[in-house]
């Protein structure tokens, strides 16, 4: 019963589905309340964790494949406070579009089930079936909108791309488990012998199914057009949510297993990086569609946190866990800015949609001013911080390559970023957007840009709390 404990959140979240689905059916026009329904979900998981993360242990659950510890905890909460504010965040965008189904917070929750169950999965096979469940949710999000032809291109293009992700994943799980005759982590770790260049496939099949994931250079190809195509809500969600999870992924499967491999998976591990860093910098220039410029802009930040796990040191992993957090902290930001974008129940997100915004809005110019500059990485912001831990992970290995590419795609991404804020401050000014916003909204903006000002003042208070990560 007590390690029952330890798996609480999922077996709670795992009811709540079925209770919520149960009432979806018998209770008609019942949209509303499942919304509801679903944050409170949330917010008790949330609680749940939360208590868990406070005196969680390492410890292993049914025969191994299950592990509870701070790492589990920590990204999980994140996950689920993630997931919270971005159903809160776009509850009048789904009004708005009549998208407000009883099926979205429902299809929202399994997604953040899958990604619970990857965040503690230290076996193969779990690990595949918590990002199955989370994809196949993710497949009918993005194609939500079906009035729209974008969103049924934007779910198709992403089912097609990501199944075969998934087989060239679930064909390098097999290899791994022919030459290593186990699918725990820790039993592979164990059985590393001279086969341990075979072994090198498998993991190569799996980093390239994780990449997908992620959205990581060469296997981006899927991101501008869903992106674009998908709800705003639902692009919000892929931006942050995911990518929590997949990186957590990476963490517990580069460095439990195959730690001892690390000369293998450690130059792949850099090429991700430095193609995703400078790819997402250049490509986002020509970008006129705001959400298209979000997704170039997020395979350039995975490609950061991706250079802390190239080091192979805890401090990395911890510097990449970081970074995740505050990206998410930027993007919640960014999003409630372009979910402002409101005239006559009409959504804008291109970027001439934002010139001269600061002459009617000068409050949301402001908070869009910080949350760009914080995204390019100019001190004293958050944004900063986050590459700063990076790179001083990656100098302290002796990695210098690494971090100059890095600082000198900083340079690039720093163009766009400042673009927007000249398009903003100096263009035109167009027809004034609508000021009805939702509390949640304006809460959420408001906090997020508070916390990339003032980060600079306690930056220790975050690192306190990584640095009881200790996976090596």
């Amino acid at each position: 019963m007590e390690n029952l404990n330890l798996v609480l959140p999922e077996i709670f979240i795992s009811l709540a589905i079925m209770f919520l689905l149960i009432l979806g059916v018998f209770k008609k026009d019942s949209s509303k309340l499942i919304h509801n329904f679903s944050l409170i979900i949330l917010l008790i998981t949330g609680g749940i964790i939360f208590n868990e993360t406070l005196t969680v242990e390492n410890t292993l659950l049914f025969n191994g494949s299950v592990v509870i510890d701070y790492l589990a905890s920590f990204m999980k909460f994140i996950t689920i406070i993630a997931a919270l504010m971005a159903l809160i965040v776009s509850s009048n965008y789904l009004k708005t579009f009549k998208i407000l189904k009883i099926e979205y917070p429902i299809l929202v929750i399994c997604a953040v089930l899958g990604m619970m169950v990857m965040i503690s999965s230290n076996d193969l096979i779990l690990f595949y079936i918590g990002l199955e469940l989370q994809s196949l949710s993710l497949y009918v999000l993005s194609s939500f909108n079906r009035d729209e032809v974008k969103s049924s291109e934007a779910g198709l293009k992403y089912f097609v791309l990501s199944a075969l992700s998934s087989g060239l994943l679930l064909y390098g799980c097999s290899l791994i488990y022919g030459f290593s005759g186990s699918t725990n982590f820790e039993i592979i770790a164990n059985n590393l012998d001279s086969d341990q260049y075979v072994l090198t496939f498998g993991i190569v099949f799996i980093l390239v199914g994780l990449a997908f994931k992620i959205s990581a250079v060469p296997f981006h190809m899927w991101a501008p057009d869903v992106y674009e195509g998908s709800p705003t809500s639902v692009t919000l969600f892929f931006t942050i949510v995911p990518k929590i999870a997949a990186l957590t992924v990476f963490i517990r499967f580069l460095y439990v297993p195959f730690i001892n491999l690390i000369d293998q998976w450690q130059m792949i591990l850099i090429f991700l990086s430095i193609a995703s860093m400078v790819f997402g910098a250049v490509a986002a220039i020509g970008q006129k569609n705001i959400k298209r410029l979000i997704a170039y802009s997020s395979i350039s930040h995975i490609g950061y946190a991706l250079a802390g796990l190239t080091t192979g040191t805890n401090e990395g992993i911890q510097s990449s866990v970081i970074y995740i957090t505050i990206y998410f902290v930027m993007n919640l930001g960014l999003f409630s800015c372009l979910l402002m974008l409101k005239r006559n129940d009409q959504y804008y997100e291109t970027l001439d949609d934002l010139s001269g915004l600061s002459k009617n809005h000068p409050l949301l110019s402001l908070s869009l001013l910080v949350i760009l500059f914080s995204l390019a990485g100019i001190p004293p912001l958050a944004g900063f911080f986050a590459k700063f831990y990076v790179f001083m992970a990656v100098i302290e290995q002796s990695m210098y390559f690494l971090a100059i590419i890095g600082l000198l795609s900083t340079v690039i991404a720093a163009f766009y970023y400042l673009r927007i804020i000249k398009i903003i401050y100096f263009d035109q000014e167009k027809e004034k957007y609508d000021s009805d916003h939702s509390f949640w909204l304006k809460f959420s903006l408001t906090v997020s840009t508070i916390l990339i000002l003032i980060y600079f003042i306690f930056p220790s208070q975050i690192i306190d709390v990584v640095s009881r990560i200790n996976i090596i």
